[in-house]
């Protein structure tokens, strides 16, 4: 975290620990504060930028892409990545971009742009980057990915706070907060904090459930669609 004894030391939290997911649940905002201190342990009295990076459980995932033929949309070229981040979200103190070079920017993901997505099989560039810039463009309309060069308030060259919004449809899992203090392009300080989203009550059983039994998750699941598919049937004859 450190390159030296000289360099400052970030001191992060966040608002809660832990995010429960119940039956209507809306989504939640967090909060990511902190100080960044010198090794002695007082303000480190030096001017920088904070920059988080808030990153959900990575996931296998394949694209495909569609194409028009004969009148219709079909499937066409597909790539696969093996660890793509369910959930993204950066914020800053002000754009990256004026922050550190793309080359620092890269190696901290410190942008949707620069999101390390691991992808499998032939690796093709051009292709690849196209398939990445769906993925990240789909996401963004989900709520999934985002950033704010804007969404960190430093005070006082002492203490930091970010707000950054968890969507509905969040994957439940153990999310990792990344912290990154950042003077003339040089990241000299970096700490992490996580947060757990999990299911409780009645949507844990099911998930559970439906790990621990899957064959019988999925009977019960056709019967259910059939046996409703019948009644509305029904009801529909009779009207």
């Amino acid at each position: 975290m450190l390159s030296g004894q000289r360099d400052a030391i970030l001191v992060p939290e966040v608002s809660q620990d832990e995010v429960q997911v119940r039956q209507g649940f809306t989504g939640t905002e967090l909060l990511l504060f902190g100080a960044i201190l010198d090794p002695a342990g007082r303000r480190a009295g030096a001017e920088y930028d904070i920059v988080v990076v808030l990153k959900g459980p990575t996931e296998p995932i394949r694209l495909r892409e569609k194409e028009r033929f004969a009148g219709i949309w079909v499937n066409a070229e597909s790539s696969d990545f093996r660890s793509a981040p369910s959930f993204f979200a950066v914020a800053a103190s002000r754009p990256v971009s004026e922050i550190v070079d793309d080359r620092t920017a890269a190696i901290y993901e410190l942008g949707t742009e620069f999101i390390q997505l691991s992808p499998s099989g032939q690796i093709d560039p051009e292709k690849q980057q196209r398939f990445a810039a769906g993925l990240v463009e789909q996401r963004e309309r989900l709520g999934l990915y985002k950033q704010d060069m804007a969404g960190v308030a430093i005070k006082e060259q002492v203490l930091y706070q970010a707000r950054i919004d968890l969507p509905s449809n969040v994957t439940t899992g153990m999310y990792t907060a990344e912290t990154f203090a950042i003077t003339n392009g040089r990241v000299i300080a970096s700490a992490v904090a996580e947060v757990e989203v999990r299911k409780v009550g009645f949507e844990r059983f099911i998930e559970v459930f439906s790990q621990t039994y899957a064959f019988v998750y999925g009977l019960v699941a056709v019967i259910l669609s059939v046996g409703m598919g019948w009644i509305a049937g029904r009801l529909f004859a009779l009207i």
